[in-house]
């Protein structure tokens, strides 16, 4: 067992002081807290995550306009090689 890097024995002693300290009465109560303290902090860095990785998808959604540029000018190429195809396969048709 290996907590935040520590051992059963140093578990041991810390819950040994905390009993000797705050008593077996308020034991319990500061054993809730501390549950609910973590879960917070657990459910907080949840959505932080969440957060960020919302943040990357979008991101990797948005395209630049330098892309979007190299997007047209890759049509505008593709239209003039489709015309110069079709135009060289109706020169090929008539001369048979």
């Amino acid at each position: 067992m290996n907590i935040f890097g520590v051992g059963l024995p140093e578990v041991t002693v810390i819950l040994v002081l905390a009993l000797l300290i705050f008593g077996p009465k308020k034991l319990p109560e500061l054993g809730k807290q501390l549950g609910k303290t973590l879960k917070s902090l657990k459910k907080a860095s949840n959505e932080f995550q969440n957060e960020i990785d919302q943040a990357m998808n979008e991101e990797d959604k948005v395209e630049s306009p330098i892309s979007i540029e190299s997007n047209q000018t890759n049509e505008i190429h593709q239209e003039k090689i489709d015309a110069e195809n079709t135009n060289f396969s109706n020169k090929e048709n008539s001369n048979n």
